[in-house]
């Protein structure tokens, strides 16, 4: 006899607001290029392309490419000046998606 597991209502609801923020930044941090961009910023540094490219070992528009996905999940965030587009970690749109899932987590328990 098969068992039959009785889902949730809310699981053929739409995923709430929040989650989708949140599944773009894990999506675009599941690309290890992505996370060692990311780690090459020190605590409140802004870098820009050309900087970024000289740590990396990929191509200077492979690195644009990665900024772009990491600046539409809201993991990165710029600024044009001049010729330039800077970037840094946007820490407000970071923490928010990391406390969705930890509160997720914590109410679980």
């Amino acid at each position: 006899m098969f068992n039959h597991i009785v889902m949730k209502r809310a699981y053929s609801d739409a995923i709430p607001d929040e989650w989708k923020s949140m599944s773009r930044v894990f999506s675009a941090l599941g690309d290890e290029h992505r996370q060692r961009i990311l780690l090459s910023f020190d605590p409140g540094e802004q870098l820009n392309v050309g900087q970024i490219a000289s740590l990396s070992t990929l191509s200077r528009s492979a690195v644009s490419h990665h900024l772009k996905i990491l600046r539409e999940a809201g993991v990165l965030a710029s600024e044009k000046r001049g010729k330039e587009v800077y970037f840094w970690i946007d820490r407000l749109h970071l923490e928010q998606a990391l406390a969705t899932v930890l509160d997720y987590v914590r109410r679980s328990a």
